[in-house]
């Protein structure tokens, strides 16, 4: 974990934009981090099945008030966090692909990913 995040002279601010190198420390499990943004693709058997899991990423990026882009393909969701107002990977983005690991392991776990 890079010092700079945690430096008590600078004050934590989650919107500050985290270099290529943070995000590539810090990122989740799963997730790739590419011209400023984190992103992961979830794999599933059926298209039902992917419009389900982008619903309740959306219901849980609503409860967190940070909301990534969201993609659907015919079998394959793509979730990507950028920060507009910091022009890149924040804190907040690596917190909301966390919760987003979160509820696929849940989903995974109760056998409802379709996968």
């Amino acid at each position: 974990m890079c010092p700079e995040l945690y430096d008590p002279r600078m004050g934590y601010d989650p919107r500050r934009k985290l270099t290529d190198g943070d995000v590539q420390d810090l990122k989740p499990e799963g997730w790739w981090g590419d011209d400023g943004k984190l992103f992961r693709d979830f794999h599933f058997g059926t298209y039902p099945a992917c419009v389900d899991f982008a619903v309740r990423v959306a219901a849980l990026a609503e409860a967190q008030g940070h909301h990534p882009d969201l993609h659907i393909y015919f079998r394959k969701v793509r979730v990507n966090y950028f920060t507009h107002d910091a022009g890149g990977v924040t804190q907040r983005d690596l917190e909301g692909a966390r919760a987003v690991n979160a509820l696929w392991d849940e989903l995974a776990g109760a056998g409802g990913t379709g996968v």
